[in-house]
């Protein structure tokens, strides 16, 4: 079994605090039972890791190895398609402990499968890059009565507005309060504009003291003004928003698997995803303002009606990937994920049924692009998908320091939906 030398570095990575201590257990219990060939009980103690985290990069591969030492061809293939979708890159060819799945015609359907992934799709075009290099964008919004772009940012602490022709930018908010500045809304008045803020290492002037605070402001669209501030008590990464037509702003947090909202000024939890989410992403909302969407980074996306607040985890087709959604936007009857956390990253239309409860085929709109870095969020105008596509988060060090050698300036994109 390959990757056991570092393994303990990705667990790491990806495990969630609240039950880190008890799959550390778990997962040395069966590093153990395999270094001991006892592979029926590396098989027991994995699946119950999968279950734990379905889309562990690590587990997913262990998963592959234990089905396979336990000659379960079936599921050995399940898990080893389920690992390629997420990730093609991952060299288990030279594995030994895969060797005696190479004779079935499945796992052969497997490598032309990892090839395939390859294919470059080529859907979305460049619009304009920005002028300031290290601006870190994340989100943005597009101020139809004012004719004004806005693009947030992560490192700067602070929102522009940006020429979509010369990618001139300016400050539009700048407040020394601001942390990191995430997503951006606005109502459908453009009275004001919502701004999901957290604050993290990546952002200028950061203070070990600010860790874990998060809040969301309303600004007044008119006077550039911060009108109000929401925040909660403990860690919170406010990481997207968005606001229904009749007012109600819908906040998802990415250090708790919770759902707020903002209602009649008065932020309070909506829904709680804590016995059965990771970690909280994009939101989406229907055209008749029915049923909210939101992405789990971790686990893929969860439909919440938003009447009755009754929820349901959303299946994926065959050959279509949950994983590492972040971006997620409501068009046409289909969802559009911008998902950055698979290799290679992709950008992807989910079809809904009539009664928007199923996902029912898929479409990869751009997939293999070397202009994209990590996309994360992203805005409709009109027919029209917009998004930053090379935010530089793997250009900070371990400190928050950013290389400005390694990056490149922002660069928007667009991709025409119809």
């Amino acid at each position: 079994m390959k990757h056991l030398k570092f393994i303990i570095k990705v667990f790491m990575l990806f495990s969630i605090q609240i039950n880190a201590q008890s799959q550390r257990e778990i997962y040395n219990a069966s590093v153990e039972a395999y270094e001991n060939k006892d592979y029926k009980s590396f098989l027991k103690l994995t699946k119950t890791l999968d279950s734990l985290r379905p889309f562990h990069p690590t587990y997913t591969y262990n998963l592959v190895s234990a089905n396979a030492l336990n000659s379960n061809w079936e599921e050995a293939q399940v898990a080893l398609r389920k690992l390629v979708l997420m990730n093609n890159t991952v060299d288990f060819e030279s594995d030994l402990d895969f060797k005696t799945m190479e004779a079935d015609e499945g796992y052969r359907i497997i490598l032309a499968l990892k090839k395939a992934q390859n294919k470059r799709v080529d859907t979305s075009k460049p619009i304009v890059s920005l002028s300031i290099k290290d601006l870190h964008p994340e989100g943005l919004v597009y101020l139809s009565k004012s004719k004004l772009w806005l693009a947030s940012s992560v490192r700067k602490r602070k929102i522009v507005s940006f020429d979509s022709k010369t990618g001139l930018c300016i400050n539009w908010l700048k407040d020394n309060t601001m942390f990191s500045v995430l997503a951006i809304k606005a109502d459908t008045k453009e009275q004001f504009l919502w701004v999901a803020t957290a604050a993290f290492p990546e952002m200028e002037n950061f203070d070990k003291v600010l860790k874990g605070k998060a809040a969301i402001l309303k600004v007044d669209i008119k006077s550039k003004q911060i009108s109000k501030r929401f925040t909660v008590d403990g860690d919170a990464v406010f990481g997207d928003l968005i606001v229904a037509n009749n007012g109600v702003v819908y906040v998802s947090d990415s250090g708790k698997p919770i759902l707020y909202k903002i209602e009649n000024e008065i932020l309070s939890k909506f829904i709680s995803f804590e016995n059965e989410g990771y970690n909280l992403q994009g939101l989406a909302i229907n055209k008749d303002q029915s049923k909210l969407f939101v992405a789990d980074y971790l686990k893929g996306i969860a439909l919440i009606d938003i009447k009755t607040k009754t929820t349901r985890w959303l299946a994926f087709p065959d050959l279509a990937c949950p994983k590492g959604i972040d971006g997620l936007v409501f068009y046409d009857n289909s969802l559009i994920a911008i998902q950055n956390g698979v290799k290679p990253i992709r950008i992807t239309q989910f079809q809904l049924n009539e009664q928007q409860n199923e996902i029912i085929n898929f479409r990869i709109l751009d997939n293999n692009r070397p202009e994209f870095n990590e996309p994360t969020l992203a805005t409709m105008v009109g027919e029209e998908l917009y998004f930053f596509a090379n935010a530089p988060w793997n250009s900070y060090d371990e400190n928050g320091v950013l290389d400005v050698n390694k990056v490149t300036n922002p660069m928007l994109f667009s991709c025409k939906l119809k």
